[in-house]
């Protein structure tokens, strides 16, 4: 079983029970100032026992530690401070993030949707993304081709 416990210089530890004949003894699998997927990671990987990392973020907000805000969130609060400097994404983006936040708004076709995906691509994943897509064309059979192309006949009624 893992727990979190403050350590007296400001930072937390992710520790470990386990029972011995000599009565239950506590191993330390992480320190850190704020938990993070690198530090569940790190405990993970020395953890006698399975952990699951949505345990730990609860047991950690039960002690009151720190926890490293998700992707969303700080990709949110940098938008937000760009924002409150006068910054605005171009025209595209906005809609595209502004159909993200409440899709039920609508005004998005499916194509735009799809492609916000690519917003922040670089130009070398879309050229692979191209290059595998032309190879998938080159794949894909053409099958066999009458010599005399036949129209159906539209007979009178």
């Amino acid at each position: 079983m893992a727990f979190v416990v403050p350590r007296k210089n400001g930072s937390w530890e992710i520790r470990e029970t386990r029972a011995t004949p000599a009565g239950p003894r506590s191993t330390t699998l992480a320190t850190f100032r704020e938990l993070n997927e690198s530090v569940i990671g790190h405990a993970k990987a020395r953890a006698a026992e399975p952990l699951d990392a949505s345990d730990l973020r609860r047991a950690a907000l039960r002690a009151g530690a720190p926890i490293e805000a998700p992707p969303a969130d700080r990709a949110a609060q940098q938008l937000l401070a760009e924002l409150s400097m006068g910054n605005r994404p171009r025209r595209g983006l906005r809609r595209l993030l502004a159909d993200a936040v409440d899709p039920r708004d609508g005004g998005l076709s499916d194509a735009a949707r799809a492609a916000q995906e690519w917003v922040d691509a670089t130009p070398r994943q879309r050229g692979d993304a191209l290059v595998d897509l032309l190879k998938l064309a080159d794949a894909l059979s053409q099958g066999r081709r009458p010599n005399r192309i036949s129209f159906p006949h539209f007979g009178h009624p």
